[in-house]
């Protein structure tokens, strides 16, 4: 099953907002009702490939066939950018500026480095595409012309599971629910749900760093991963011959987090972990989101850490982000206001119950008040709903989107100050006042991520306001201290702002790596890194 192509998805997972949202949408933030609908499929108007016969022979044989190389409008269409809020507000309208001239399913490694091998020989970037759920333009390179979306979809396979070391090989065009269900079948788990898990791949997740919502517990994907196999047109780099080295640098860690700018990653090997026995969430009210974190500082730095550990501030709390299910419940009195936590405990009973008594003892402790399990199972059905909850608010008139970084513990309530103010600031003068919620859902025993959603009315131009508030946003991120992203990547969105947290010395060492590997500039080209 395709995600939705105008939203993010199964559209049958989509429902209205509650009035009680509406509401407060139209009163708050003036927002109104969508007159325009969204443009249909068959009518937006799709311009004819650009490929030359050659080129498309090329590409058939690189693949094994013609049945694997898509030139149909939607196939392209479905193809085109990925899902942050201006990717979804362009593709209503029917803008399909950025779109690739053909869709590439190579079915395994030799077929990657094949079609590699033919856009280098015939000057054809090429784009490698998993899930499509980049949110920072991670899937719109700079245009130089037509370009290919490398479609990893037919890369879905459990390649090896050793029981014994606990590693698994797969290939990167597995979505995380198919490979949690492969692993599951031999006891085990990869411990890796990010929002985006319905639909992200893993090679995708190596990528771009991602980080799940157990990180706490698991780790984050990096973190997760052993090894890795990269084509590029210059040939492959296989890396991990053990789970640690003292032989030169890191190469994983050069390559995780590359974002297809260096090459095609067309396997991956990841620790693995047995599927826990039971599984405990549950909710805790703290009265303000610094005694919340200082909670959660205690919980990463002294112990007893869950496995899942989140933090949401008061007005996210207020609205029911908290719980994407409750959504509007605080505002009709139907829950406490203060900040939420979540906490949840994956492992043996034993353990489990351990780990959640003594947690329990330093909320407490830090000024916590527990909720029972109800908000925490709340929190658990609805865990991956926020993105549909965005398309909902889009169909309402709302313009909402998010924004993530992370910091040190003693820069956090900086931090956090800075970017509201720079986002409030900013959409209040372009005539959209905002509504920003935040939450910690990330933590380290040395600081923490921040996790932005922003709501406000559309206005006249809400690609252009939004463009606005996030160049704010980023300049704010940069001056106190965090860091451009945290989890969901560099893409186009950061590019500028990551060449000067990297500074000039390391980008000019990442591009020498880039001209290495890949000479022509085909891959991914804007992505990560600027063009030359």
């Amino acid at each position: 099953m395709d995600m939705l192509w105008s939203g993010w998805g199964d559209p049958a997972k989509a429902a209205p907002l509650p009035e009680t949202v509406t509401g407060l949408l139209r009163d708050l933030l003036g927002v109104k009702p969508r007159t325009a609908g969204t443009v249909a499929l068959e009518d937006i108007a799709v311009p004819e490939p650009g490929l030359e016969p050659a080129v498309r022979q090329a590409l058939f044989g690189a693949v094994g066939g013609e049945e694997h190389v898509r030139f149909d409008a939607e196939a392209r269409i479905r193809h085109t950018r990925g899902k942050s809020t201006p990717d979804l507000l362009r593709m209503r309208e029917g803008d399909v500026d950025d779109i690739p001239a053909a869709v590439v399913l190579p079915a395994d490694h030799d077929d990657v480095l094949a079609v590699l091998r033919a856009c280098a020989e015939h000057g054809l970037p090429v784009v490698p595409f998993g899930g499509g759920t980049s949110v920072v333009g991670g899937l719109a390179p700079a245009r130089r012309g037509p370009f290919v979306a490398l479609d990893l979809r037919r890369m879905d396979q459990l390649l090896d599971l050793d029981p014994v070391s606990r590693t698994a090989t797969l290939q990167p065009g597995l979505r995380a629910p198919q490979a949690e269900a492969l692993l599951a079948e031999h006891g085990f788990t990869l411990g890796h749900f990010p929002q985006s898990y319905e639909w992200a791949t893993i090679g995708g997740f190596a990528a771009a760093r991602s980080s799940g919502q157990a990180s706490a517990g698991y780790g984050r994907f990096d973190e997760m991963v052993l090894g890795l196999t990269l084509a590029t047109p210059e040939g492959v780099i296989d890396t991990g011959r053990a789970p640690r080295s003292a032989a030169g640098p890191d190469l994983r860690q050069l390559l995780l987090g590359s974002e297809g700018a260096f090459g095609v990653i067309t396997s991956v090997t990841v620790r693995i972990r047995p599927v826990p026995r039971t599984r405990v969430y549950e909710g805790w009210r703290f009265p303000s989101f610094d005694e919340g974190a200082a909670a959660l500082r205690r919980l990463a730095q002294d112990g007893p850490r869950p496995t899942v550990l989140r933090l949401s501030d008061e007005t996210e709390t207020l609205i029911g982000l908290a719980q994407p299910d409750a959504i509007g419940a605080a505002v009709a009195g139907q829950q406490p206001t203060g900040c939420m936590a979540i906490t949840g405990y994956e492992g043996t009973d034993e353990d489990t119950a351990h780990r959640r008594e003594q947690a329990a003892a330093v909320l407490r402790e830090c000024g916590g008040t527990p909720l029972g399990e109800e908000p925490g199972q709340r929190w658990a059905h609805g865990r991956y709903s926020a993105p549909y909850l965005r398309d909902s608010l889009l169909d309402a008139g709302a313009f909402a989107e998010t924004l993530e970084t992370a910091t040190f513990w003693s820069r956090v309530p900086e931090l956090y100050a800075s970017v509201r103010e720079a986002l409030t600031t900013t959409l209040t003068e372009s005539g959209t006042p905002p509504l920003i919620m935040c939450h910690i859902s990330h933590v380290y025993e040395n600081g923490a991520s921040l996790y932005f959603t922003v709501v406000s009315a559309q206005g006249d131009d809400p690609v252009t306001h939004w463009e606005k508030a996030k160049r704010a946003a980023n300049e704010a991120i940069l001056a106190a201290g965090g860091t451009i992203s945290h989890h969901h990547g560099v893409g186009t969105d950061h590019r500028d702002w990551y060449v000067r947290e990297a500074g000039p010395l390391g980008i000019e060492a990442l591009r020498a790596v880039k001209r290495r590997l890949d000479p022509a500039g085909l891959l991914n080209p804007g992505v990560l890194l600027p063009l030359d």
